[in-house]
């Protein structure tokens, strides 16, 4: 059973989030990506907490009962926004320094808080290595079998899309589960534990918000224009760092050399998964809760 479930003040958000774990043990937060939600690591949690660590697992801003503070807020899905809220979150925790864990959009906010505010970080494990965005180069076109992967954003750009998300984002997002992880034999229990957080009043927006600024179709929240000229630069990631990579992820397979190595500046390890997807933490809950223990022993 999901533990009991917490709401935190965090800089813009009230924000929903599960504990696990002695509350003086070293933190680790856990976060989620897109389309999926904290039950993603229901199986890696238990595992840091009989290790003693403080394990958080946060909904991200639109999912499950993570709430917009102000109406009046933008609901911005850009990866400043994410790395802002994670900060806040640690802050409103009051936690100093953490490993910081997560893929997909979570691997971004964890991205950016590691390159940003290293000082508030023990060590990152990131799916798929550096996650933040190079928004500038997005009009540059890729090969096309990586064109048909990013299908999805694309449909997200047009007033189409966001319709189609409105009205089938259960649909939507169990397409993607099956696409990005094809070994993965996923029930439809195990997916409507999750699609739950789909019902957020503002998931629709935050998710279509996400996906055309990472085009430079849209503004970004004009709270968030100093720390987006910052990841502009694409920063490196100095903190320890544990790169984990299904080798049957469907969205992002790994490539022969492994490009996201020359981002990192300090200690860092590629692991690549065999038989697993995009959805690291649920497929392989082992292995990326070993990665974490790995850190947070460094």
């Amino acid at each position: 059973m999901p533990n009991p479930l917490n709401i935190i003040g965090a800089g813009v958000l009230d924000v929903a989030y599960e504990t696990h774990g002695p509350a003086d043990g070293q933190a680790a937060v856990l976060l989620h990506g897109f389309p999926y939600d904290v039950r993603c690591y229901d199986a890696v949690a238990p595992l840091l907490a009989a290790q003693g660590m403080r394990v958080i697992t946060p909904y991200l801003r639109g999912y499950g009962a993570t709430r917009f503070v102000e109406a009046s807020t933008p609901r911005s899905g850009e990866q400043a926004v994410l790395g802002m809220d994670l900060l806040a979150l640690l802050n409103a925790l009051g936690i100093g320094r953490a490993v910081l864990a997560g893929y997909d959009w979570g691997g971004r906010a964890a991205c950016v808080v590691a390159a940003l505010w290293p000082e508030r970080v023990a060590g990152l494990v990131s799916g798929t290595g550096y996650n933040i965005q190079d928004i500038a180069a997005s009009v540059r076109p890729e090969p096309p079998e990586a064109e048909a992967r990013y299908w999805y954003q694309y449909y997200l750009h047009g007033e189409r899309g966001r319709e189609g998300l409105t009205q089938n984002r259960g649909a939507f997002a169990r397409l993607l589960w099956r696409m990005w992880s094809p070994d993965w034999a996923f029930d439809e229990a195990t997916f409507a534990r999750t699609a739950a957080s789909f019902d957020n009043p503002d998931f629709v927006e935050v998710v279509v918000h996400s996906y055309r600024h990472r085009f430079g179709l849209v503004a970004g929240d004009p709270a968030a224009a100093d720390v987006e000229r910052r990841l502009a630069a694409r920063p490196s990631i100095g903190v320890p760092t544990i790169n984990l990579h299904g080798a049957g992820d469907g969205v992002g397979p790994p490539a022969a050399v492994d490009a996201a190595l020359k981002r990192f500046t300090g200690p860092y390890e590629r692991r690549l998964l065999d038989g697993v997807g995009h959805n690291i933490p649920q497929e392989a809950p082992r292995a990326f809760a070993e990665a974490v223990l790995a850190l947070a022993a460094a």
